[in-house]
Formats: structure tokens, sequence, C-alpha cells
């Protein structure tokens, strides 16, 4: 039983390989023809393949999510600050929110396919050895996207991480809402235990997301907006695992 379990369940990957892979060739080639159009409405066809992934990971390999707290999603933008375990929650915040920017390392952007997409959403890019530059880019670019309207997405912990791994948080998102004076809003989550990193297959059951009261920079010195972000989304990832 065990080993028809395993076997149904690689059965069901693959076909969402099989549905995922030539989406994404197709939306990215495709896409190409946007540049010529208004950002909107480029937005708009770029991020419909996350919405069919998203769609995909429900009906093919059972994943699916439950949020709590949706009263916190403010009306207006604002800097959204999570914790990163798997690609799942990158694809699912385009879903979430509205128009928003990521700031991310360049890399991802010579990805095939892929990156090229990614590109055309005018993310802030930044090359992470640069230092110091790559903090400026992120202020000016990050400040500016943000006086566009759209969302800010940042993951502090700067790369994929397991769900029982701990990496420091940067203090990048505080000091551009410090600077800035746009609110953070916190994420957690457990997408690392249903879609692991560096693991091709996928398990089935309910993601949890947990959205947090919006965190105001007003009153806040860098190290305690840093330290009040960093504390919520930690104790917050805990009970996301426990569902």
């Amino acid at each position: 039983m065990k080993a028809f379990k395993k076997a149904f369940w690689c059965f069901r990957v693959m076909a969402f390989y099989l549905a995922l892979i030539p989406t994404t060739i197709i939306f990215a080639l495709l896409g190409l023809l946007t540049i010529l159009i208004p950002f909107s409405w480029r937005y708009r066809f770029i991020t419909a393949w996350s919405h069919l992934s998203i769609i995909y990971a429900k009906y093919i390999c059972g994943l699916r999510y439950h949020i709590r707290g949706l009263e916190h999603l403010p009306k207006t933008n604002a800097i959204l600050v999570s914790n990163h375990q798997s690609t799942w929650e990158t694809i699912f915040l385009q879903k979430l929110l509205p128009v928003q920017s990521w700031v991310l390392k360049r890399e991802l952007l010579q990805i095939p396919f892929f990156g090229w997409g990614l590109a055309l959403l005018q993310p802030v890019a930044i090359n992470r050895s640069s230092g110091r530059a790559a903090i400026t880019q992120l202020m000016e670019q990050g400040l500016a996207r943000l006086k566009l309207g759209r969302w800010l997405v940042l993951f502090p912990e700067g790369t994929r991480v397991s769900p029982q791994a701990y990496k420091k948080f940067s203090k990048s998102a505080a000091a551009l809402a410090e600077a800035s004076g746009y609110p953070i809003l916190p994420m957690a989550h457990n997408a690392g235990e249903f879609w692991p990193r560096g693991w091709w297959l996928k398990k089935p059951g309910v993601i949890e997301i947990v959205l947090g009261p919006l965190i105001k920079p007003q009153g806040h010195s860098l190290e305690s907006l840093h330290a009040a972000t960093e504390t919520w989304i930690r104790e917050h990832m805990s009970s996301s695992q426990k569902g």
C-alpha cells in the first residue's frame, strides 16, 4: 500500500510539471511581446501564470492553503516581509497582493523563461555581493516602487530556509520602512513543509499562512522596528507549522 501511494504521489508531481513547464515557456515567450504595452496590462498577463500555477498545485498535487489575518491586509500598499521556505510563497503572493515588486538577487533574472517573465515585472534586482551599493539600490528603487503605488515584497532571510533551520534576518526591510514611512505587513507560513527546497516532490496538504497587524515605523528606531518584525514572524512561523 505504501509503495502504491508513493508511486501515485510521484505520478501527480510529474503531471504537475508536465502542466507547468509548457505553461511557463508559453507565458515567457508571449510575455516578451508585452514589453510594448502598458505595465498594468503586462503585469496582469505575466501574473496569470502564477494563478495557474496555484491552481495546478491545488488540483494536481493536492496542495491547498488557508489564510488567517486577512483583516490586516490594508487597502493601500505597504512592505510585505515574510519568511522564505519554498518557491510556493513567491508564486502565491502574486495571487494575494495587488501590483507588487520583489526585492531579489539579480541572478534569478538569468533563469531561462522564468527569469525573463520575472524581469518584465520590474523587480528590485540587486547584486548581493556589491555591499553598500546594494543597500543604496534597495533604498532608491524600493522607494520608487512604493511611490508608484506598488507593494514591495522582501524575504529578509535572503534565501530559502528549511522549516527546521535558522537564518538571521537582514535589516533591509526595517531600514526601508524607516526611511520611507511605509508600514510593514508581516507574514508567516509553513510552505516548506509541503514544497521543500531542492526537492522536486510536493506533499499534499494545507499550507498555513498568517498575516499580522501592520507594523508602522513611526515611534520605532531601526533596531526596534527590525526586532518587532522578526519577532512576530518567528513566533507565527511556529503557529503556522502547528496549523
